[in-house]
């Protein structure tokens, strides 16, 4: 139990990257955009997330949406940007690998904690562990660093008419799920090194079985 302190760690962090992971896959603020033309578009803030576009309205633009309207982002959409698209799937990629890293952390630990002194039960588990952990947080860093870069480069997105949406917005920030996502990758990148830094204890006991 003592030479595993940092893999305990390690799983703690990591349960907290991969919510964050998910929360920021989840949540439509991954780009804010300030809009001049307010007439449908009424608070003149928009919402461009990796599954959908959402805005605050007062006008009946949708059946079925009184304030907040929202489109959702199809897979025959030709105008979605690429960095969207890599988000959507590496973001999943990268809530299942880290799913499998906790999964593989927790049954290493089990092991630690109940005495079970064999090697085979308990180092390459926290091995892979690890390597999920760091895979998962690659999978994370790519969209959100490709995304943030669009935002601070201020790209436009050719939205057709039906989502009421300029082009291009007079300017655009990141949104909550971009942060979420850096705190998400750097938390799973340490859990990644805290897992594969683990040493398994050579004793007497050890070296016989």
């Amino acid at each position: 139990v003592s030479t595993s302190h940092l893999q305990l760690a390690a799983f703690a962090l990591g349960t907290v990257g991969w919510i964050l992971c998910t929360i920021s896959m989840g949540i439509v603020e991954w780009r804010v955009w300030h809009v001049d033309n307010t007439t449908i578009i009424s608070s003149g803030i928009a919402w461009v997330g990796i599954w959908k576009v959402c805005f605050i309205s007062y006008l009946h633009v949708s059946p079925g949406y009184r304030e907040q309207f929202c489109h959702k982002f199809s897979g025959y959409d030709s105008f979605v940007p690429h960095e969207i698209y890599a988000a959507q799937g590496l973001l999943l990629i990268a809530m299942f690998m880290g799913l499998l890293g906790l999964a593989a952390t927790i049954f290493a630990l089990r092991n630690v904690y109940m005495g079970i002194t064999q090697k085979t039960l308990i180092a390459p588990f926290f091995l892979v562990g690890g390597f999920f952990y760091i895979f998962a947080g690659l999978c994370v860093l790519i969209p959100v660093s490709w995304n943030f870069y669009s935002v601070t480069h201020n790209q436009s997105i050719d939205f057709p008419p039906s989502y009421y949406m300029p082009s291009s917005p007079a300017v655009q920030e990141p949104g909550a799920a971009i942060p979420a996502g850096i705190v998400a990758v750097i938390l799973l990148l340490l859990s990644g090194m805290f897992s594969l830094s683990y040493r398994f204890p050579m004793t007497a006991n050890t070296i016989m079985k």
